[in-house]
């Protein structure tokens, strides 16, 4: 049954949203197929933009869609990258789990797993626990897959 603290009476919210201050982070859909392993419904995260370019270090604790062009490495501390088809990257990269739907130069560290879609591309090398390469896309590099990566997200999360 229901009680009080779970709203059984509805409440009139603290600030409308008409006056509630922007977000900072956008949520966005990643494709279902991109989801973390396990069940898991995809999760928000912050989103740059197909117009905007980046020069420097990219770092983060969330979850990122790139779908702009970015010169520097990028860090995400065990966070999903997804990398928009229209994005361009020339990146040395470390994340959780690497969705490449555009095109990357430059090395993958991957906890996890690293998908490259159908006209996605890689050119460097790849280091992950696990890798699924589609019809249609292009990779050129080194593949070395480490079972145990995986293992250790689990014990560092």
């Amino acid at each position: 049954m229901w009680s009080k603290q779970q709203g059984g009476v509805a409440e009139p919210p603290a600030v409308s949203p008409s006056q509630a201050p922007a977000s900072p982070v956008v949520p966005f859909n990643q494709p279902a197929s991109s989801g973390r392993l396990g069940g898991s419904p995809a999760r928000g995260g912050a989103r740059l933009g197909a117009s905007i370019q980046i020069k420097g270090e990219v770092t983060g604790t969330e979850d990122l869609q790139i779908d702009g062009i970015v010169n520097g490495p990028i860090r995400l501390q065990g966070h999903e990258l997804t990398v928009g088809p229209a994005a361009q990257l020339n990146s040395e990269i470390h994340a959780g789990d690497i969705v490449a739907f555009g095109k990357i130069t430059g090395n993958v560290h991957a906890r996890g797993r690293v998908d490259i879609k159908k006209d996605g591309s890689i050119t460097g090398d790849i280091s992950s626990a696990r890798i699924s390469i589609e019809d249609g896309a292009y990779f050129k590099g080194r593949i070395e897959i480490d079972p145990t990566k995986a293992a250790n997200q689990t014990a560092a999360d």
